[in-house]
């Protein structure tokens, strides 16, 4: 199985709600982030990939690692994804405006289950970031 080596920032709402982003053609919403460059860092491809898809310029000191954790790929076939998770603690009070290849954000709470969250999303860190809110 080919593993996808990315980067991902938990982006909430003022209610605890996790930014979640489509990207053109797919079904799947995910954490907005990407994959690292070579060389990259994981805390560095996630300020790139946050102000590429979203627009947002974030401190690289303002992110908390969550963890690295490993699920399928809701894209690619036959592919797991190998991601370090980071927590911006500032509040959203919008939906940001979307850019690159991104087709839709929107925010879904921790507890979702919904079938068109991505497997590392839904399976994997929304219940940590649960368990973490208890």
């Amino acid at each position: 199985m080919t593993v996808i080596r990315i980067a991902a920032v938990v982006l909430r709402n003022s209610d605890g709600e996790v930014l979640s982003v489509r990207k053109r053609g797919t079904d799947a919403f995910m954490m907005p982030g990407g994959k690292l460059e070579p060389g990259e860092t994981g805390r560095g491809a996630a300020v790139r990939e946050i102000s590429e898809e979203l627009g947002l310029d974030l401190e690289p000191g303002a992110l908390t690692f969550l963890g690295r954790f490993s699920a399928r790929a809701a894209n690619e076939a036959g592919c797991s994804v190998d991601c370090d998770v980071f927590i911006h603690h500032d509040p959203l009070h919008r939906v940001p405006a979307v850019r690159a290849e991104i087709a839709e954000a929107r925010f879904f709470p921790v507890e979702s289950t919904a079938p068109s969250l991505a497997p590392l999303s839904r399976e994997v860190v929304f219940p940590v970031l649960a368990d973490i809110s208890r």
